[in-house]
């Protein structure tokens, strides 16, 4: 009985966002733009210093020049006399009286220009200060809308189509942009919800055909007058839907786990990976190949099942893709540097380092067509490099000297 594809949960109409195609205002000099705001700032900013360095200047100024007060020098019965330029009281003649009096104004203003240049710098050097700490202050607030977006945008980046910007404020350019970029993230999401819904309904129209394929060849089989060569074709057919189910498993494993893990618990690497040995064990002594490795305990967080999918992927692998006679494969779980480690190591085929990115592209395999492997469905790697992405963890390989593959799954800790 064939299942009924999942509904399609109602969604809410979108919010408007920036038309680029909407008629421009007719005073678009008046709008509250990212350069007239910051031209008005900076012009604000310049205006403001201006102002109080000629204040300071003016009353330092006025400060050194001493303003209403006496004369440096005093006139008394007819005799000149200062304490400032160092002048007695003496008759002078005239000429030598005129230039004694312009050397004590002289020296008088060069104390007052010396005092208000040293004054001057150091009024400089504390508005600078206050300028710098203040340009960057309001730099800040003037940017944080573009941080808001950098940090939507790195979550997004970590398969978290669901987050929005929604900025709000004067409707300005970093406003355009939000808003651009949240209206693309709704067509993303769309796509890749209709791309998911999509996989996730076709996998489980085809489970219900291929479960009755396979109990009618097994019915069949099951009957001892049937002809050997009826028996030698149901056998093929059998093997054929087994893995074309495989495949639609894959498929639906591969949608699923390329979504981010919401609800997580404590795993155990080691744990995971034994159950994982444990169920390849069977398939490795049929091959001769042999299973070993120490396991040190790296507990981390995420989904026990996906988890257990990821070893046991990494270790079928590294069993089918093997040496005909001697091989080996060894996997060790351990905590380095913060993070916990999932590493396999096998014999098998030189691999050359320019192949190993197309491994975890579904349906490729090594030096192989699409369907010209009967060692899996291809989409072994694709599934743990998607399950590593949800639980924001990262998987490589590399070639072994001699042959084979070193795979490494990594996550925090």
């Amino acid at each position: 009985m064939a299942t009924t594809p999942t509904p399609v949960p109602p969604q809410a109409p979108p919010k408007p966002t920036w038309d680029p195609h909407r008629p421009v205002p007719p005073f678009p000099w008046l709008r509250p733009t990212i350069r007239i705001r910051l031209t008005l700032l900076y012009g604000g900013m310049f205006l403001i210093a201006g102002i109080l360095l000629l204040s300071i200047i003016y009353l330092l100024a006025a400060n050194a020049l001493n303003v209403g007060s006496d004369l440096p020098f005093r006139v008394v019965s007819g005799q000149v006399s200062s304490e400032i330029c160092q002048m007695r009281s003496a008759a002078l003649p005239e000429d030598e009286l005129n230039r004694a009096l312009n050397e004590c104004v002289n020296e008088q203003r060069q104390h007052a220009l010396d005092d208000l240049l040293s004054r001057s710098l150091l009024t400089l050097l504390g508005l600078a200060i206050i300028a710098f700490a203040f340009g960057y202050a309001m730099a800040g607030r003037v940017l944080s809308p573009l941080g808001r977006i950098t940090r939507t945008a790195r979550a997004v980046a970590g398969s978290d189509l669901s987050r929005r910007i929604e900025l709000d404020g004067p409707d300005d350019e970093l406003k355009e942009l939000a808003d651009t970029f949240d209206d693309m993230l709704e067509r993303l999401q769309r796509a890749f919800t209709a791309q998911q819904r999509f996989v996730g309904n076709a996998s489980h129209e085809l489970r219900t055909p291929l479960a009755i394929n396979r109990t009618l060849l097994e019915v069949h089989l099951s009957d001892p007058n049937a002809p050997v060569e009826l028996q030698q074709l149901g056998k093929t057919l059998l093997a054929t839907n087994e893995r074309s189910e495989q495949l639609v498993e894959g498929l639906l494993l591969l949608a699923r786990s390329d979504n981010q893990i919401v609800e997580r618990k404590a795993v155990d690497l080691a744990e995971v990976a034994s159950q994982a040995v444990d169920q390849a064990h069977a398939e490795a002594e049929a091959k001769g190949v042999e299973i070993r490795g120490a396991r040190e305990p790296a507990v981390v967080q995420g989904n026990g099942v996906l988890l257990e999918r990821i070893a046991l992927n990494l270790v079928q692998n590294a069993v089918r893709y093997n040496v005909p006679e001697d091989g080996w494969v060894e996997v060790t779980t351990r905590v380095q540097h913060g993070q916990a480690v999932l590493e396999v190591a096998n014999t098998g085929p030189v691999v050359p380092a320019y192949e190993i990115d197309n491994l975890f592209e579904p349906f490729r395999r090594l030096r192989t067509e699409r369907t010209g492997s009967d060692k899996g469905v291809g989409l072994g790697l694709s599934i743990v490099r998607s399950v590593a992405r949800a639980h924001g963890g990262h998987v490589s390989a590399r070639p072994r000297e001699g042959g084979g593959l070193v795979m490494r799954f990594t996550l925090p800790v």
